[in-house]
């Protein structure tokens, strides 16, 4: 302890304030405060205003939108701030530090993507301008459309069309005849998949096959028969070549 007490006292304490100083920093953080309170009750005059002018726009039924003078962005957030809270459409236009500027609608009157896109130009929007410019243009449509000698894409609308330029005009039609519609399986060639038999064959081929499993079971012994029959004929030549052999 001795040792620290020491190097504490060896080192130089730092430099007194005056009182001029002091009076000094205090009258500078006095100023300071009195700007922001000056600052802060600009503030919320600039809110008050903007509230009044937003309501007296909603109850005007004549006003569609309303246009604010050029301001700084704390003031344009205020504005947008206000606007959102009153359910109102809202913009900013302009550049920056210059002439940027707010603008609100009545949802009811919210503005085009055309109207934004004229704002953002710095050009004045018409709107009896732009809707006869909309009309004019769907005007060159209709007439392009209909002008003489322009072909129009018609889709193939059946598999002799679709494919009529990879194998031809005599296959494509052979093709489209020998394939039909299956609901199992899709467009796929279904002649293979039918039963071409009458009802009457078919009955015919059932009792046939029935009748040959009935006389299969009658005489089994029969069929024993003729195999043990059979199996006797065999061997015989083969035990005459034995002895032949021997």
């Amino acid at each position: 302890m001795d040792l620290l007490g020491s190097i504490m006292g060896s080192m130089e304490k730092p430099p007194s304030i005056s009182e001029s100083d002091k009076k000094k920093i205090k009258a500078q953080k006095a100023l300071l405060e009195k700007q922001q309170d000056l600052e802060r009750r600009k503030l919320e005059d600039f809110r008050v205003k903007i509230q009044s002018k937003i309501s007296a726009f909603i109850k005007d039924g004549k006003q569609e939108k309303l246009k604010f003078e050029p301001m700084e962005t704390t003031y344009r957030a205020i504005v947008h701030d206000i606007a959102d809270i009153a359910s109102l459409t809202s913009f900013s236009f302009g550049l920056e530090e210059q002439d940027r500027y707010v603008m609100i609608w009545k949802k009811e009157f919210a503005p085009s993507d055309e109207e934004l896109l004229a704002y953002r130009r710095d050009e004045e929007w018409d709107p009896v301008k732009a809707k006869q410019m909309a009309e004019l243009r769907a005007q060159e449509r209709l007439a392009e459309d209909s002008r003489p000698g322009k072909r129009k894409v018609v889709p193939a609308s059946n598999y002799h069309d679709k494919y009529r330029h990879l194998i031809g005009d005599t296959a494509a039609k052979e093709a489209a005849q020998s394939t039909v519609t299956n609901r199992t399986y899709g467009f796929v060639s279904s002649e293979n998949k039918r039963d071409q038999r009458t009802i009457e064959q078919v009955l015919a081929d059932a009792r046939a096959k029935k009748k040959q499993k009935t006389e299969h079971v009658r005489h089994p012994s029969d069929s024993q028969d003729e195999g043990l029959n059979s199996q006797s004929q065999t061997d015989q030549p083969t035990l005459q070549t034995r002895a032949d052999n021997l």
